[in-house]
């Protein structure tokens, strides 16, 4: 039902399980603190609002990303930061759970 919204209204479809396998790197924009709590093996935690700090490091993955959160939010403003950047191989993952 999603993919079909998303295809209605002009989003991407994306196949993350393949992007993952094929080595995008995962970063999770949570807290420390739920980060701690359980995240994708192999993803990086580089809370929302440390991303400008740290956006030499994002830059140097060379590798398609994709951003995760709890529910989608803060991700979405996450990959839109990314972007405005000129980052090109950015994508929401939504939440963390989903791409498990």
């Amino acid at each position: 039902m999603f993919n079909f919204l998303k295809k209605l209204f002009g989003g991407e479809t994306v196949d993350f399980k393949e992007l993952m396998a094929n080595g995008a790197k995962v970063i999770d924009v949570r807290t420390p603190q739920e980060f701690a709590g359980g995240h994708i093996k192999g993803a990086v935690n580089i809370p929302l609002d440390s991303l400008d700090r740290n956006l030499k490091k994002i830059q140097g993955y060379n590798k398609p990303l994709i951003m995760c959160c709890a529910s989608g939010m803060r991700s979405g403003r996450a990959t839109s930061f990314l972007k405005s950047k000129g980052m090109t191989e950015v994508y929401n993952g939504g939440s963390w759970v989903s791409l498990r």
